[in-house]
């Protein structure tokens, strides 16, 4: 099976993350989108525990289908989480599929720091979606340019994310 390790902060998940896993599928790019919420980023970004990430994760993938899943291997293995250790692990655990990376303009911009981005490129055919607000890629799709960042600063002022978030998302949010 062809599937999209899309990894992330996820901090929370919101709509952008939602039109680009439904756009993999969309286009037939892979059979599966994995969401790999990272345990411990490797810029040492401040992260909401791993645990609540998960759960919105989870209420996320509820809202895209069968065809998403939310995977949790970072949990098991060392810190700081290394893209290239995670698809190694997800490899070794899972011979039978092929796996791509998904990586957003954003983060493409800093691939330079990346623990073996050379490594990845060569075995993993990352599959590059854009933003808005970052360079254009050519041959890539181009998303609205939503953030994580944007909806914990939106709730911190107390306005309102109901357009940033999937309802099942917001729901969490709204209780913690």
């Amino acid at each position: 099976m062809r599937i999209a390790v899309y990894g992330g902060s996820f901090n929370p998940p919101h709509v952008g993350h939602a039109m680009v896993a439904s756009w993999l599928r969309w286009t037939d790019s892979v059979d599966q989108v994995w969401l790999v919420p990272t345990a411990a980023h490797a810029f040492a970004k401040k992260l909401t525990p791993f645990e609540q990430r998960v759960r919105w994760l989870g209420a996320f993938v509820d809202t895209l289908g069968p065809w998403a899943e939310v995977c949790s291997i970072e949990a098991s293995l060392p810190k700081p989480s290394y893209t290239f250790d995670t698809l190694q692990a997800l490899g070794a655990r899972h011979p039978e599929h092929s796996f791509r990376l998904v990586i957003g303009a954003d983060n493409l911009v800093q691939r330079h720091l990346w623990h073996r981005w050379a490594d990845i490129e060569a075995a993993y055919a990352p599959i590059v979606v854009g933003r808005a607000g970052y360079p254009e890629v050519p041959d890539a799709p181009t998303f609205p340019g939503v953030s994580s960042s944007e909806v914990r600063d939106r709730l911190a002022q107390g306005l309102s994310v109901a357009h940033l978030v999937p309802a099942s998302v917001l729901a969490l949010l709204e209780t913690q």
